[in-house]
């Protein structure tokens, strides 16, 4: 059953199209991954699905019934009232309570009756008393149906699962970070369980833990979900399909992450040698049309007119277009440090009451790529803050050894002037830089043209990141200190950050949430909230600091029998493809024997018609002979002529 469908959709803001004919549809249960880079328009997309945004033409059809919940990009999250003066619903639970009013009101109702029940039951009003019985019978049969005996437990639990404690239950939401409300944000609309699920960077914010939640609640989510995101291990293990928006258009793809990736590939090189291939053929047939139409005979004239209706009937094959421009750069060190780079001794940190961690110490050496883990709040990052002197620890010491200069990347990029233009900002950090080799700098980074006049304060989350890394590159370090790095970054520009880490000559301490990224790079783990069995301090993979440890990591049953799943459908998919890539090679091995028979009877044919206008014009029987083989030659040129379109047209089917 159809749960949603988009067909021919466009949107436009000004002269500047957004996206063009977008067009798909998903079943009920399907789980579409929604890819492109920053700025393609796929948080547009999902605005349009939730009709936020108009479409400028197409069509959206939703099932009936269907009720639709979207999580935006970065949700600042508005407190929401019930209509009433009581604040409810300004706290934390009273927020998730509140997405269920109509429960809520039928539960103060049936409070109400009860109480009057009561009071009824003493006066000896039997008819009142009936009136009473029937309406709070009626009424809370209904509530039970609707879930009202539940709904306040699941809220409960759904709120414990993204990180929200008692201690979280009463606080007033006003009091919450951004990134906490984000995930209220989250935890609502999970608890709502609607039909057709929107969700837009949905891991912003989230630890490795509460991501593995979400990733095995979302893998089993029986309605229909459609997710952006970057993190491509979620992506693998939460979706099945895969909707790509590149050059504003879009291509649907039947498989998650890993496999959209290998199609894409191999559609590329498939259309592009259909597209060469049938630009050589069209470039042969003009070539014999020109000498046909050279000679002017009826039936050079019929051949060439032939070959000119066989042009105009094929569809075209398009040139598949160039990839999007991916940023690029690579990172300069300032030179050896000393082989001891950081030592940490005996740090304790905590806030008022909230201890994080009590006398932490480790050595850094050089070319360690040590990364902090732990969940949220246990203090990732107030460590990078005390380890760059921007907060004082309540005891114990920080010592950088020989020669270190240090590289930081702030997560929330809190480092740029919100007055600054784009090129002010590098040039204003690096001032003796000339204008072209800003200019250039920033095009390494996707900023050109007017882009580069744009104030910060309009930038967005991918390109303020960018900003931040185009600034990072210009310094000389050989410590670099990166907290959360690939947060708002597109897969394309996390791969690059990815390599010119990878060849970085000097050491890097790192918080990232990003598994992929994470198990690319790191080589030792500090575990601010190590327990029994996980170690606190681990030199080694990811892979293996996860063996050792367990979680964060570890993927459940569910994830493994949906992994295993995706295999089997791939097997099957991949025999399919085989069998239908047999039947391609064997019509391109008859279209060639075709094209060679064409291309051997034409020779016959001109020199045939060279013999008659010349040896054989004054003999009579030769004249005859050749004349019949001339027939039968032009015959056999017809047929051939047909064949070779009944191939064209099978083969350019193949590759819609």
């Amino acid at each position: 059953m159809i749960s949603i469908s988009a067909s021919g959709l466009s949107y436009h803001i000004g002269t500047r199209t957004i996206l063009e004919d977008i067009t798909f549809s998903l079943e009920e249960g399907d789980r579409l991954g929604i890819v492109g880079v920053n700025g393609s328009g796929k948080s547009t997309l999902l605005k349009l699905l939730a009709d936020e945004y108009t479409p400028d033409e197409g069509t959206i059809t939703i099932g009936k019934n269907k009720i639709v919940g979207m999580l935006h990009q970065d949700d600042a999250f508005r407190i929401l009232r019930t209509g009433d003066d009581s604040p409810l619903d300004e706290t934390v639970l009273g927020q998730m309570y509140a997405i269920f009013p109509e429960l809520c009101r039928a539960e103060e109702r049936l409070a109400v009756l009860q109480k009057a029940l009561e009071e009824a039951a003493s006066g000896g009003d039997q008819a009142y008393l009936d009136q009473l019985s029937t309406e709070f019978t009626n009424l809370n049969n209904r509530f039970i149906a609707d879930g009202g005996l539940y709904y306040k437990s699941r809220c409960q639990s759904i709120l414990t699962k993204l990180g929200f404690g008692e201690e979280y239950r009463n606080l007033p939401v006003s009091s919450l970070s951004g990134g906490q409300r984000t995930r209220l944000a989250l935890a609502r609309l999970l608890s709502r369980e609607p039909d057709i699920l929107l969700l837009d960077e949905p891991t912003n914010h989230l630890d490795t833990e509460t991501m593995l939640w979400l990733e095995d609640h979302l893998a089993n989510y029986r309605k229909t979900v459609l997710v952006i995101s970057h993190d491509r291990l979620f992506l693998d293990r939460v979706t099945n399909k895969t909707f790509e928006i590149e050059h504003t258009r879009g291509r649907l793809y039947k498989c998650s992450y890993t496999g959209f990736v290998e199609e894409k590939e191999k559609w590329r090189r498939e259309q592009e040698k259909r597209y060469q291939n049938q630009q050589k053929e069209i470039a042969r047939l003009e070539a014999y049309i020109a000498q046909q139409r050279a000679w002017n005979s009826e039936r050079n004239i019929i051949a060439a007119e032939s070959r000119e209706k066989a042009i105009a009937r094929m569809e075209k094959v398009e040139k598949p277009k160039n990839l999007p421009k991916s940023i690029r750069f690579s990172l300069q060190s300032s030179g050896e440090s000393g082989n001891d780079v950081l030592e940490v001794k005996n740090l304790t940190m905590g806030f008022g009451q909230n201890m994080l961690f009590r006398n932490l110490s480790f050595l850094v050496k050089k070319h360690d790529r040590l990364f902090i883990s732990g969940p949220n709040g246990c203090g990732k990052s107030t460590l990078i803050k005390l380890l760059l002197g921007q907060l004082e620890a309540m005891a114990g010491e920080i010592e950088f050894g020989y020669n270190v200069t240090i590289g930081y990347y702030d997560q929330e990029n809190q480092n740029l002037s919100e007055d600054n233009t784009v090129l002010d900002e590098l040039w204003d950090a690096y001032p003796n830089l000339t204008q072209t080799e800003i200019r250039n700098t920033l095009a390494l980074f996707r900023f050109q043209g007017e882009d580069i006049e744009k104030e910060v304060r309009v930038l967005s989350g991918g390109e303020r990141a960018r900003l931040t890394l185009a600034k990072l590159i210009l310094s000389k370090m050989n410590l670099l200190i990166l907290d959360e790095p690939t947060n708002h970054l597109d897969i394309g520009s996390r791969e690059a950050l990815e390599n010119a880490l990878a060849s970085f000559d000097g050491t890097i301490i790192a918080v990232s949430h990003d598994r992929y990224f994470t198990r690319k790079l790191a080589n030792r783990f500090i575990d601010l909230a190590a327990s029994p069995g996980r170690p606190a301090d681990f030199h080694g993979t990811y892979d293996e600091y996860v063996q050792l440890g367990g979680q964060p990591g570890e993927e459940s049953t569910a994830a493994k029998e949906a992994k295993e799943e995706e295999k089997l459908s791939q097997k099957d998919a991949y025999l399919q493809r085989k069998q239908e890539t047999a039947r391609i090679r064997q019509m391109e091995r008859r279209r060639a024997a075709v094209d060679k028979e064409i291309e051997k009877l034409e020779a016959e044919l001109i020199d045939i018609e060279d013999a008659l206008y010349g040896e054989a014009a004054t003999d009579y029987h030769k004249a005859a002979e050749l004349s019949d083989r001339k027939i039968t030659v032009e015959d056999r040129l017809m047929q051939l002529y047909e064949e070779q379109e009944e191939l064209d047209s099978a083969l350019a089917a193949v590759g819609e």
